[in-house]
């Protein structure tokens, strides 16, 4: 098992008072599923996705992530864990602008310390698998948005990282940038990758082959989707 979540609660404290953003949250998720974490604005699906990718801990509970208990850990230990198994990928693509797509690609690689001959290897092979071999000189700047986030793809995958997390990943695309996204996502879950998609859009949703509902900072519904729909996305823009 990869995640292993038990009774988390999580409460922000808003001056005098406290929030809860979550609460009474178990979840378990096996290596190699794809998974989409659906609700609307103001549900605790972000918020989730923080505890998920390691970027925030809860209040109360247990999270186990490969069996390793992020609750006990510190700030530098947190930060090891994201930079080595998690591969995040956002709706703003969060490029570094100046840079080319090959450059933006190695950033993790240069953090984790790779060579630079091992680190441009790594770095092309990754934008090749996204389809974006031949694009590997251009700035974000020269690529449509279905480009960007496909580098933003080959950054979260060049590090081989255990998971792939991504926050409305087609928000900030057309229809058709949005489908071959998602394709790319159905095919590195065929692949052996475990791919984890926050979204407020039931078409997206409906590609993965698991589907949880949060509404109120609560899982609602937990259902498992053998009728994958990427053809048949029509996403609001």
């Amino acid at each position: 098992m990869l995640i292993d979540i038990q009774n988390l609660k999580k409460d922000y404290l808003m001056g005098e008072f406290s929030v809860t953003a979550l609460s009474e949250i178990n979840l378990q998720i096996n290596k190699n599923e794809f998974v989409a974490i659906m609700g609307p604005s103001g549900s605790g699906k972000s918020t989730l996705m923080n505890i998920l990718g390691c970027l925030d801990t809860p209040t109360e509970g247990t999270y186990l992530f490969d069996n390793m208990d992020i609750t006990q850990l510190d700030d530098d230990a947190l930060s090891a864990i994201r930079n080595k198994h998690i591969g995040f990928i956002f709706q703003s693509f969060n490029l570094l602008p100046r840079m080319t797509a090959l450059q933006n690609v190695e950033l993790p690689l240069m953090y984790a310390g790779v060579e630079k001959d091992e680190r441009l290897k790594m770095a092309k092979a990754s934008l090749e698998k996204v389809g974006l071999g031949d694009r590997w000189r251009h700035k974000p700047s020269e690529l449509s948005g279905g480009q960007r986030q496909r580098v933003a793809i080959a950054r979260a995958l060049v590090t081989k990282p255990g998971i792939i997390l991504a926050d409305e990943p087609t928000g900030a695309l057309d229809s058709k940038s949005g489908i071959e996204i998602m394709e790319i996502f159905t095919q590195l879950y065929e692949e052996g990758h475990t791919v984890l998609i926050i979204t407020h859009e039931r078409d997206v949703a409906a590609c993965a082959n698991r589907i949880l509902e949060i509404r109120d900072g609560m899982i609602t519904n937990d259902t498992t989707n053998i009728n994958t729909k990427i053809g048949e996305l029509s996403l609001a823009n």
